[in-house]
């Protein structure tokens, strides 16, 4: 990695052409998510979950000091269970450079790590200033569904019927041949028993609903929608996502007590109602980046290996995205550990 000299001296030759700074940028996200990872993946299936993401919320704020940016959280993960996080408001990177904010989840599945189920991810987004929505961390009611459908398919304001028939419609097919991507949880068994009674296929995850959506994009998967309800700020990761690759995305807060209300009106949300389209969470040039922590549907988990030599690395699988120009990356990596 470029010392601090060096990297001053690099965005001072590109200072004044916005889109080479993003070109760095959106490699440099991946260091973020590659190094909270590994840290989390030490503590894969220990049953201990507050330490896995306190592993991996170290990790990544040390990984974000070496960033030459001016960077701002609007989003981060662990407020309502207690545990360790990247706090709203918090500032990271070298303090100079562009103007960025951040969405993030150190560790999108602490329950998933601590039981070394599939799915656990690093995920981060980026934007620039005001570009992502400082999500309050209450739940979210979620819908979404991949590219290449007729703009507003989907609509939360609809019945899950109504919006299954519409894709099924415009698909071309029968619902009995859409798979619902779902969250396997109490508060949707009524949800799970009307989507079964149309025929639909469910697909339940028991945790990650950021990978989860992220599936609508992926024909391999056969999800073609998400719904239910769950994390804001896991809703505003997964819109970044697809602002990056297509997709439509529907979410509305939702508020379980009056404090919950008035934390959202603390950060500019006065609209309690509102269904929020896939812009209004994250506009502009959304830089998108995830490394696996256990191995899922979306990438292959940290794994621990040895050389001939003797040498022990990690090996790392992560996805960038940028909306901008729609490029993907996957990158593969190897960590040496000393």
């Amino acid at each position: 990695m470029n010392s601090p000299t060096d990297t001053d001296l690099l965005a001072s030759k590109q200072a004044g052409s916005e889109n080479a700074i993003q070109r760095v940028l959106v490699l440099e996200m991946v260091r973020v998510t590659e190094a909270a990872a590994i840290a989390a993946a030490e503590l894969i299936g220990r049953g201990d979950e507050k330490a896995a993401d306190a592993a991996a919320v170290a990790a990544m704020r040390k990984a974000f000091d070496n960033l030459y940016m001016d960077g701002t959280v609007v989003i981060g993960e662990g407020e309502r269970d207690e545990a360790p996080m990247l706090f709203i408001g918090e500032k990271v990177g070298m303090g100079k450079g562009p103007k960025i904010d951040i969405a993030l989840d150190p560790l999108e599945g602490t329950t998933i790590t601590a039981k070394a189920g599939p799915n656990a991810l690093a995920v981060l987004a980026a934007a620039e200033e005001g570009c992502l929505l400082n999500a309050p961390d209450v739940y979210m009611d979620k819908l979404a569904v991949g590219p290449g459908y007729p703009e507003g398919i989907i609509d939360l304001a609809k019945s899950p019927t109504e919006n299954v028939m519409a894709v099924a419609a415009a698909k071309g097919c029968n619902p009995s041949q859409i798979n619902v991507c779902v969250l396997d949880r109490p508060r949707h068994a009524e949800l799970i028993a009307e989507l079964r009674s149309i025929g639909c296929g469910v697909v339940l995850i028991g945790d990650g609903d950021v990978a989860g959506v992220i599936a609508v994009t992926d024909e391999d998967t056969t999800v073609d929608m998400y719904m239910g309800q769950g994390g804001a700020p896991e809703g505003v990761l997964a819109a970044a996502a697809l602002r990056c690759v297509g997709g439509q995305f529907n979410g509305r807060l939702v508020f379980r007590n009056d404090d919950e209300k008035s934390r959202a009106r603390k950060w500019g949300i006065t609209d309690l109602d509102r269904i929020y389209k896939l812009e209004d969470l994250a506009k502009g040039d959304c830089i998108f980046a995830a490394t696996g922590v256990t191995s899922g549907s979306l990438l292959d988990g940290v794994k621990r290996r040895r050389k001939p030599t003797g040498e022990v690395y990690m090996t790392t699988e992560s996805v960038v995205m940028r909306a901008s120009s729609g490029t993907v990356r996957w990158i593969r990596g190897e960590h040496r550990i000393a």
